[in-house]
């Protein structure tokens, strides 16, 4: 009885691994083209978070 489980359990899992197939598959697909805009920011933008962050250091030593 073990056997027969075993060889069902062996047919069933030789059977899954093998659905699929190797043929080439015909569809082509183009290529997506991602034009990324340049966004407009001053050179102080990336000043703003240090500066906030600085602040709340000092606000925080100063208690």
């Amino acid at each position: 009885m073990k056997k027969l489980v075993l060889a069902a359990a062996f047919a069933g899992a030789a059977s899954t691994a093998m659905a699929g197939s190797y043929a080439k598959d015909d569809v082509m697909m183009e290529p997506v083209v991602v034009v990324e805009e340049a966004a407009a920011s001053s050179s102080s933008a990336g000043l703003i978070i240090p500066l906030v962050v600085i602040a709340l250091l000092a606000a925080a030593a100063a208690d």
